[in-house]
């Protein structure tokens, strides 16, 4: 059964769509200076309003943040009470240790450089106890790209746990993405937008897609 992640979300009520089809957790940006940016206040909101009408249990929710100081990281974890932090910078293992809440750390795929490398940075985090997301590398890039790698490729990384993928997915795709490489969850965010906003209609055909592996 392959878990899934409704990621970059700025309202409730897409959240609330997320949480009815069978989503496992919601992602929400911290990271400064990208689209999908939430401020701490505006989080809260959006947070509150969804717990409101869904109640305290449901799908876990996942900050995403990128190179930021661990005092903002831990006080925007403590407000929201969020269950993960995504780290999608530069950060190493000392820093994640700080982290108080589960650590999902993001590691860039790239395909150009040899695979020992990107090894190591998978022994280091299941090392720590944390989990791995794969997603695409692209220069000059913090967070998701959007875009996908090949999947054949993480064979070679011989994961010895569990792993989140990303990078490009979407409704069409999904299902293949998860035959090849066998991920614990998957995470989509552009993948359900239509002209940059979250579409519930492509969050239930997302949804549909990943549960269809349930079966």
């Amino acid at each position: 059964m392959t878990l899934f992640k409704i990621c970059g979300l700025k309202d409730s009520q897409n959240a609330l769509v997320a949480r009815e089809n069978g989503a496992s957790f919601l992602g929400f940006v911290f990271v400064h200076g990208v689209r999908r940016e939430v401020s701490l206040d505006f989080a809260i909101q959006i947070i509150n309003e969804y717990r409101s009408e869904s109640g305290s249990n449901g799908p876990a929710l996942v900050g995403l943040f990128a190179n930021q100081p661990i005092e903002e990281v831990n006080e925007i974890i403590s407000k929201c009470e969020l269950d993960y932090a995504q780290l999608c910078g530069d950060e190493d293992k000392f820093y994640w240790d700080e982290v108080d809440a589960e650590v999902i750390k993001q590691v860039k795929v790239d395909l150009g450089v040899k695979s020992k490398l990107i090894n190591s940075d998978l022994d280091n985090i299941f090392g720590a106890g944390y989990l791995p997301l794969l997603d695409k590398y692209e220069k000059g890039t913090l967070g998701g790209t959007g875009k996908t790698f090949d999947w054949n490729a993480i064979e070679q990384f011989n994961l010895p746990g569990r792993f989140l993928l990303a990078g490009g997915l979407a409704p069409e795709n999904v299902l293949q993405a998860i035959r090849i490489s066998h991920p614990w969850a998957v995470d989509v965010s552009t993948g359900v937008e239509t002209d940059g906003v979250k579409d519930a209609g492509k969050i239930f055909a997302f949804a549909a897609a990943v549960n269809s592996t349930k079966s």
